[in-house]
């Protein structure tokens, strides 16, 4: 009996003990918490097709904000310049053409205009005025005086718009017409600057200092249009990605400096929170522990003091063991 109890014993210290390694580093807190770094690479292209004149940087090359990246051949850029410019200049000329007004030649048009107006005007004044007595005397009836007024009246009519006829020809075009060459004056000029800025896009510059990562065309090929030429990780945009617990998410907050370590890395180093997920998850299988599983968590963003790679996987010290 003695024996039996003692083996019982012993079971049941036995499934105490397994229980406590099973259970013990999950009802714990853990020591660290898992991530790593993930970096976003900028994706550079050019928005016009063309062979790929010359490029300045390779995969692994470290940059600088602003430094040169790719040259598409400017060739096609250059033509469409030029015809830019060709059509601002012509739509300057008609603009300025539309404010000096009609030549003396084209004017000549308008004088005998006038001239053959005043004539007609003359005629019918002098018929009026032999009409007018002989209406008085009884001899036309009075209808016979009526027309001859009014042929006279349209004819003074027509002389004073043969006239203003004229005035707008030597004084200039219609306001109508010279807002019409100016806005193709405008719509040129937009062309062109479009043209202008077309060949900076064939040459761009890094937005930011960071690595190129990859590079997919070698000078000579032919890039289609908006096709990725070498993508560029910006310093900025690498940044730890780690789990946080969900009893210990009140902890962080952006803007608050967490300590990491990582493989060969410097000891010490340290990463500002910038952003925290609204929406928990459970444990991502990447980062898939005994400690960790089952675990509800929120994903944290932070960005680190020091160059790291993608990929790398980084220890961070829980804020409740940092203070």
């Amino acid at each position: 009996m003695r024996q039996r109890l003692l083996v019982l014993a012993l079971l049941a210290c036995a499934a105490l003990l397994v229980a406590g390694l099973v259970l013990a580093p999950r009802l714990s807190p853990p020591k660290v918490l898992s991530g790593y770094v993930e970096g976003e690479a900028l994706y550079m292209a050019a928005p016009v097709s063309g062979a790929l004149a010359k490029a300045s940087v390779q995969r692994g090359d470290s940059v600088t904000a602003g430094q040169d990246l790719f040259v598409i051949d400017p060739a096609q850029v250059d033509a469409q310049r030029g015809q830019a410019e060709a059509q601002v200049a012509a739509a300057a000329a008609q603009a300025q053409d539309a404010r000096k007004g009609q030549r003396p030649v084209e004017l000549a048009v308008y004088d005998a205009n006038v001239a053959a107006a005043e004539a007609r005007a003359r005629d019918a004044l002098a018929s009026l005025n032999r009409i007018r007595p002989l209406a008085a005397q009884g001899v036309y009836a009075r209808a016979r005086l009526d027309d001859a007024q009014a042929a006279y009246d349209a004819a003074a009519a027509q002389v004073a718009a043969a006239k203003r006829q004229r005035q707008a020809a030597a004084l200039g075009a219609r306001e109508g017409q010279i807002r019409a060459a100016d806005a193709q004056v405008a719509q040129a000029r937009a062309g062109l600057a479009a043209t202008e800025a077309r060949l900076t896009d064939i040459a761009p510059k890094a937005p930011a200092a960071g690595r190129i990562e990859d590079v997919f065309y070698q000078p000579g090929e032919w890039v289609p249009a908006n096709q990725p030429i070498l993508a560029l990780l910006p310093d900025d945009r690498v940044r730890l990605r780690f789990f946080v617990p969900e009893q210990a998410l009140s902890a962080y907050a952006p803007g608050k400096t967490v300590r990491f370590a990582c493989d060969g890395c410097a000891a010490g180093l340290t990463a500002r929170i910038t952003y925290i997920s609204p929406r928990p998850e459970f444990t991502p299988p990447v980062i898939y522990s005994r400690e960790a599983r089952d675990r509800l968590v929120y994903l944290v963003e932070a960005q680190p003091s020091v160059q790291l790679n993608p990929g790398q996987p980084v220890d961070v010290t829980p804020l409740e063991r940092a203070k």
